[in-house]
């Protein structure tokens, strides 16, 4: 469906310093003429194609969630402007669900969840005999268990790992994929027979209207009286406790210069990104880690580089090295001495 052109926002030229100062619920975005709208219809498609008359409604707040008994989807609203999304790159640095991919990957996630609300599924017994009870409460961190192959590969860090609920969703959203080859991707491992159970589910809904049909909207934009500044002032806060202070002191060692007088030294995180591949592929022969998980330490590694504005001061090939073997150091104390916080 081809989006409708919608006229450009006041503040759409405005500078990051004006925009911060803006509050959430005076951006006046809609997902009706934006990227998400023909997204958000792609995954009412996916949902047909699998005869599941849910269709997930959805609207803008401050982050990606599913309330609890509410079968919605709550999307930031940064992916409703390109110019939100760059301002969101510059505060955070990163976007989630920036990408059509990942887009709809976090889509088809939540849709898990608002599935598994619509149609009470939670409480089945062969549901909780194969997940959990959504009970449970939810950890402020979890480990995870990069090896085990009880749990689907979907999002990153293992999140199917993090609570029964989120297993299921990451289940479901493997299930729904278009295309997918689930029952060869996934043969011998102890996953495939929760791939099974959401087969079977989906089969028993079909064609069926959903019990829960709540429309209610949490904290939908309109009503966030806080200003982007303190948006993106809690979010780094809650972001920065995340991050490992070894990261800090370690990349200081490897690249002790800042961006004070860069005197055209390339940056730490642009030389982690191009040398992304040739590290992952050697830390991993050497030690036997899958690159997966590697990959995962090089992505966070990067970003506090680039957020540190440190710069090269050795040469590529010494960096190299020794960016290999710090990069060999922390996989290792992150697989088997750290935890990763959840997102809530």
């Amino acid at each position: 469906m081809a989006r409708r052109s919608r006229r450009e926002p006041r503040w759409a030229n405005a500078s990051d310093e004006q925009l911060l100062d803006m509050r959430l619920c005076d951006l006046d975005l809609e997902i009706e003429g934006s990227a998400l709208e023909d997204r958000v219809h792609r995954l009412g498609d996916q949902l047909e194609r699998r005869n599941i008359r849910l269709r997930p409604h959805v609207w803008l707040s401050s982050e990606w969630f599913s309330p609890d008994g509410i079968p919605g989807i709550a999307l930031p609203f940064y992916l409703a402007h390109p110019r939100l999304m760059k301002l969101e790159k510059r505060m955070i640095l990163q976007i989630e669900g920036g990408t059509e991919r990942d887009c709809m990957k976090l889509l088809r996630h939540e849709a898990g969840h608002a599935i598994s609300t619509a149609f009470r599924l939670h409480r089945k017994k062969k549901w909780r005999e194969t997940f959990g009870h959504v009970s449970k409460r939810y950890p402020t961190y979890y480990q995870p268990q990069p090896f085990s192959r009880d749990f689907v590969l979907h999002l990153d860090w293992w999140y199917a790992q993090a609570h029964p609920a989120e297993d299921f969703a990451e289940t479901f959203a493997v299930w729904l994929q278009p295309r997918t080859r689930w029952r060869l991707q996934y043969e011998k491992w102890p996953a495939l027979q929760k791939l099974e159970l959401v087969d079977e589910l989906m089969s028993e809904i079909a064609d069926t209207a959903p019990p829960v049909r709540s429309r209610r909207r949490i904290d939908p934009l309109r009503q966030l009286r806080s200003t982007l500044r303190q948006h993106y002032r809690r979010k780094q806060r809650r972001y920065g406790e995340e991050m490992p202070d070894f990261y800090d002191r370690d990349l200081k060692r490897l690249f002790p210069i800042v961006d004070a007088k860069p005197n055209g030294r390339e940056t730490a995180a642009s030389f982690l990104r191009r040398s992304r591949t040739h590290i992952r592929r050697a830390v991993a022969l050497w030690t036997g880690e899958s690159q997966y998980t590697i990959d995962q330490v090089l992505r966070e590694m990067t970003l506090r580089a680039r957020n540190l504005k440190l710069r090269l001061t050795r040469s590529e090939e010494e960096t190299r090295m020794h960016a290999m073997l710090l990069v060999t150091v922390q996989t290792m104390n992150y697989l088997h001495g750290g935890k990763h916080r959840i997102a809530l």
